[in-house]
């Protein structure tokens, strides 16, 4: 690589494609305004480090801008900057939910950040966060299936995880697999189902809506969907992606 010294930048697109290598496969999607350490450049790819999870992988170099310290995040599912503020003035970008932002000043409704002017209500402090990640997660229900999705705009099963979980202040891994190891605690295998709970497959991870629903993204509905619990067991054991390995409870942030 031509570049070794690490440094540390931030997203500077809505959603930009963390690749496994340059022009590989996507792995999982960063957001505008997170921050990053980059490792190495060469040849217009950045490799990374995500502060969020330490998930590392390529991107291209010209989705970073400089480091900064945000002010707020987008609390709500997704939200649009516009080019005034006027909510009938041209939309500039779309933003999911946890994208973070600079705000230097207001107008009326509007927060005025470097991306535009996006509404106040879509705002959080960023040294605030929500309280309900199941309730969050909710707010992705029918986003389309996309395989290492990050986004209102497409999410895979550990994304919708993550980004719920980030919303509500649990440090959260970015796949299924060490999500299962160190999400919440382990419950016994039998144990009652309640709202907020995790459930563990083999490469899949499912929120628990009530003791007789699930709400996950699958490929199934290739969307984010509810579906009867009892029924998602057995479709995807009789698919071949075999039992539920884990059974996990969150911890409370209210």
């Amino acid at each position: 690589m031509s570049k070794s010294a690490s440094e540390f930048a931030r997203i500077a697109l809505p959603v930009v494609d963390l690749l496994r290598a340059p022009d590989g496969p996507r792995d999982r999607q960063l957001l505008c305004g997170e921050a990053v350490e980059v490792l190495d450049q060469d040849q217009g790819w950045a490799r990374i480090c995500a502060a969020k999870d330490g998930y590392q992988g390529y991107l291209p170099a010209t989705a970073l801008a400089p480091a900064q310290v945000n002010s707020h995040w987008i609390s709500a599912p997704a939200s649009h900057a516009y080019s005034a503020a006027d909510f009938k003035s041209p939309e500039v970008a779309a933003l999911s939910l946890g994208s973070q932002v600079l705000v230097s000043g207001r107008e009326g409704r509007f927060a005025k950040t470097g991306q535009g002017y996006i509404p106040w209500v879509h705002l959080t402090p960023m040294d605030q966060r929500l309280s309900d990640p199941l309730s969050v997660a909710m707010g992705f229900l029918g986003t389309p299936y996309l395989w290492g999705g990050n986004s209102r705009f497409g999410i895979d099963c550990s994304g919708l995880v993550q980004v719920a979980c980030l919303a509500c202040g649990i440090a959260c891994p970015g796949d299924s697999g060490p999500q299962e190891r160190e999400l919440g605690t382990l419950l016994p295998a039998g144990s009652a189902y309640q709202p907020g709970d995790l459930l563990f497959w083999k490469g899949h991870v499912a929120w628990v809506h009530d003791p007789n629903t699930l709400l996950h993204a699958n490929v199934h509905a290739m969307a984010v969907a509810l579906e009867p619990l009892e029924q998602a067991i057995s479709r995807i054991a009789d698919q071949g992606d075999g039992p539920v390995t884990a059974h996990r409870r969150l911890p409370q942030t209210g």
